[in-house]
């Protein structure tokens, strides 16, 4: 039998140990290292941060230098920080000039040659001249608003128009996201920062659109969203987030792509945390015009803590066994649950 195929992750935040805890529970693969600059984590064992017992699993401790979790040689690295490819950049360079496969979250990393070409060819050499692979994925962009629209419309002669609408919950979410998304924040605070730029809202539509328009062949020429503060009339608390009665409890984001000055593909997506306590039902929903017209929904939305997660770790054999260089979900086999022993789906 191979032996067990290791993954490093760097950022040990909501994401990077929820990805620990599923690949401590898979057959086939274990956790060599992790990376992070808390100092409540740095030093502690990782089973310690987990609230986990480390059973026959390897000890690892969370180390704050980079160099000595990638010493531990592992086959892939998921790098669970930051959103925008430009932060994203310097990590991922560095993991692939150790030779090291790498799996990021970053939500503009699902397409970056939609806003960083530069940055995306830059990335493709340095992982071609290395001999690693990188992949930016998750639940979105990377599957609900993207991807799964381009499967549907394989079942489709003519595609006349798209919209992609997912309603969902930003409670799973940790405290990156939810300064993103304005969570807790007043409305004069919001508008300020949408009118300054400062406030993210989602990232990925640019990514989600472009993907689409090139998978599709629909050549979009124009791309613009827009933002509006979602604000709650009662108090509202989740795990990594508060907004009080008054303040901002999420952001609706809406996104369009024109070609020659018609709308083509619209992007929809309200999120928001506890949006149950106000009445909003979550849920994803496509909506594809043509030949044969295609309606999708999925009441209540995919779990995007849970997705995110699970995207990265499912994917992990795929960017493995591919040819050296940036891939995006469009170059690699769909995603499905892994649930065998990992190294079986290892070529």
């Amino acid at each position: 039998m191979k032996e067990k195929v290791k993954i490093a992750i760097w950022g040990f935040g909501a994401m990077g140990q929820g990805i620990a805890q599923v690949l401590l529970r898979k057959q086939g693969v274990e956790v060599c290292g992790v990376c992070d600059i808390d100092p409540q984590k740095v030093g502690k064992s990782i089973f310690e941060v987990l609230n986990s017992p480390q059973g026959e699993h390897p000890a690892v401790e969370v180390r704050s230098d980079i160099e000595e979790v990638l010493a531990t040689k592992p086959q892939l690295c998921i790098l669970a920080t930051d959103s925008f490819t430009s932060h994203a950049f310097p990590k991922l360079k560095l993991i692939l000039e150790h030779g090291i496969d790498v799996i990021s979250t970053a939500e503009e990393m699902s397409y970056p040659q939609a806003q960083e070409p530069e940055l995306a060819q830059q990335l493709d050499k340095i992982a071609k001249e290395n001999g690693a692979t990188v992949l930016g994925t998750g639940i979105n962009p990377g599957m609900m608003m993207d991807l799964l629209a381009i499967c549907l419309s394989g079942c489709m002669t003519d595609v006349e128009h798209i919209v992609c609408k997912r309603v969902n919950s930003l409670s799973p979410f940790g405290p990156t996201v939810m300064k993103e998304q304005g969570v807790g924040i007043t409305v004069a605070e919001f508008e300020q920062g949408k009118k300054d730029g400062t406030l993210a809202g989602h990232v990925g539509f640019a990514e989600s659109v472009a993907m689409i328009s090139d998978a599709l062949g629909l050549g979009i020429d124009n791309f613009r969203q827009d933002m509006e503060a979602i604000v709650t009339t009662v108090d509202r608390r989740s795990p990594h987030g508060f907004a009080k009665a008054g303040d901002v409890a999420g952001v609706n984001m809406t996104g369009f792509g024109s070609k020659e000055g018609q709308v083509v593909i619209e992007m929809i997506h309200p999120q928001q945390i506890e949006p149950e306590m106000e009445g909003t039902h979550t849920g994803d929903y496509i909506t594809l015009s043509g030949s044969p017209a295609v309606n999708m929904s999925i009441k209540p939305e995919v779990d995007g803590g849970i997705g995110t997660i699970a995207m990265c770790v499912n994917m992990i054999p795929h960017v493995i066994n591919a040819e050296p260089g940036l891939k995006t979900m469009l170059d690699l086999p769909v995603p499905r649950a892994i649930m065998g022993d990992f190294r079986n789906f290892i070529k």
